[in-house]
């Protein structure tokens, strides 16, 4: 008999983010995000956008990338800041509710000091994607130290691997990874002990703790550069709204994953895409949903 996971039902967790009318900032989270090397500083301003649209109080963006390293015309209100040497002492100046990790993070001695940071700095949730998983998968320092963490803050961490990427972590094919996606996404589990979103058409999630989930919303047009980013940006904003408001990193995560994919395939019925269907239309795209329902 074929094992059929359930299916991601995740919306409804929605109505916990509505805001009473005395809230401020501090109720939304302060949430940063890591990455944007040379050349690379689109996937952190991606990942900013989405998490400023969804609705975290600061967004908050380390950038790797000097020249990139300054406020944004189009975007002003993201926080832009270059990232220190010290990464250790700037997580702990920002006090961070969330922190993400990966987009744009290029694979240089200076990343790898960034991730090991973030994966030292204790009980904050933390999302992991892009290069931050491509650096993991060629060390077992960093491997060790996800581990760790996890054993030490259950439940704290969640990586969100397409197929090649868990292929690197998994030291196999993105072809056997295809073939068996199920059994794929239980390795990472137990390879990480993190949260596990396992990216593709239908989407899986699953951790230690929690049972696999198939999303089956999505379509062909997400299939293009920065999709990702924006998935990554969209669980910190409601991991950093979550810590007022109730909602876990694994209720985070499957709510963004569903958010996500939901947008898209909205978008798609009013004729925008598959084809040219872009990251940016989707940001906006999801925040119209996500309010809708409040």
């Amino acid at each position: 008999m074929t094992f059929s996971p359930a299916k991601l039902d995740m919306l409804h967790a929605i109505a916990r983010l509505k805001r009473a009318p005395n809230e401020h900032k501090g109720n939304a989270g302060k949430a940063v995000l890591i990455g944007g090397a040379p050349g690379m500083a689109g996937a952190l301003l991606l990942a900013g956008k989405a998490c400023l649209h969804l609705g975290s109080g600061w967004t908050i963006l380390e950038m790797l990338d000097p020249s990139s390293a300054k406020a944004h015309d189009l975007q002003p209100e993201l926080m832009i800041r270059l990232a220190e040497d010290e990464p250790n002492l700037a997580l702990s100046q920002i006090a961070a509710d969330v922190i993400a990790i990966g987009p744009g993070l290029g694979q240089s001695e200076f990343a790898f000091q960034w991730l090991k940071a973030c994966l030292e700095y204790p009980r904050a949730p933390l999302i992991l994607d892009a290069d931050a998983l491509n650096l993991i998968a060629d060390s077992e320092v960093l491997l060790n130290a996800l581990r760790q963490r996890n054993i030490k803050f259950p439940g704290q961490s969640v990586i969100t691997p397409h197929p090649g990427e868990a292929a690197k972590l998994l030291k196999t094919t993105t072809e056997n990874i295809q073939t068996n996606r199920l059994d794929a996404l239980q390795q990472l589990v137990s390879l990480t002990q993190s949260i596990v979103v396992l990216k593709g058409q239908h989407s899986l999630i699953a951790s230690a703790h929690h049972e696999v989930l198939q999303c089956d919303a999505g379509n062909p047009g997400m299939g293009t550069g920065g999709m990702g980013d924006v998935l990554t940006g969209s669980i910190t904003a409601i991991a950093a709204q979550g810590v007022r408001h109730h909602i876990d990193l694994w209720e985070a995560t499957c709510i963004a994953v569903e958010l996500h994919a939901t947008a898209a395939d909205d978008l798609v019925r009013k004729g925008v895409g598959p084809i040219g269907l872009t990251p940016t239309e989707t940001i906006l795209e999801m925040r119209c949903l996500l309010n809708k329902l409040l």
